[in-house]
């Protein structure tokens, strides 16, 4: 079974380098075109199911791949992103978010801890290995909820961690 993991396309907040987790936004026309390119990327991985964060940005993207190549696509809110709480909207290098950043079972206020986010995602990703066992499927998620993923497949240090970032729209490939 291979796994494909995605992020989004680009966001306003994304571009303006804004802390954007729970907050609902659409794609950017840079976004946009992203998935585009996405779509083009994926031909040849023999898709046989997208599966999408419920968040605008994640269905937009993967209605962009799913519509060009007639691939059935669902939603799974364990695939949200984190709820960064107070940090939502801020300046990604503000020194009070980053040092939360670092405190993985620390939830940001009014918000929830990487910790919790791993739990949902690590369900997700057991089930879907046993639902799809022997099918490649397509994940359309979010920066963070990629870094937790990536965990999932790979040892990381807390410093690889902490500095991982997944571009928008670039694909990754986890074999399970």
């Amino acid at each position: 079974m291979t796994f494909y993991v995605a992020r989004h396309g680009q966001t306003e907040w994304n571009a303006e380098n804004k802390v954007c987790g729970i907050t609902d936004i659409p794609l950017t026309e840079k976004g946009i075109a992203q998935a585009d390119e996405l779509a083009v990327q994926v031909k040849e991985k023999n898709i046989e199911i997208i599966i999408s964060s419920p968040m605008k940005r994640a269905v937009a993207t993967s209605r962009i791949i799913s519509e060009k190549w007639h691939i059935p696509m669902m939603t799974d809110d364990r695939l949200v992103e984190q709820n960064y709480g107070v940090y939502e909207g801020v300046d990604r290098n503000d020194e009070l978010f980053l040092a939360n950043k670092k405190n993985f079972a620390y939830r940001y206020p009014d918000g929830e801890s990487m910790m919790q986010v791993a739990a949902r995602v690590y369900t997700f990703l057991n089930e879907i290995k046993k639902q799809y066992d022997g099918k490649n499927v397509l994940i359309i998620s979010h920066g963070g909820v990629c870094r937790i993923i990536k965990t999932y497949f790979n040892d990381m240090t807390n410093e690889e961690f902490f500095r991982y970032t997944l571009q928008n729209c670039k694909l990754e490939e986890y074999k399970a």
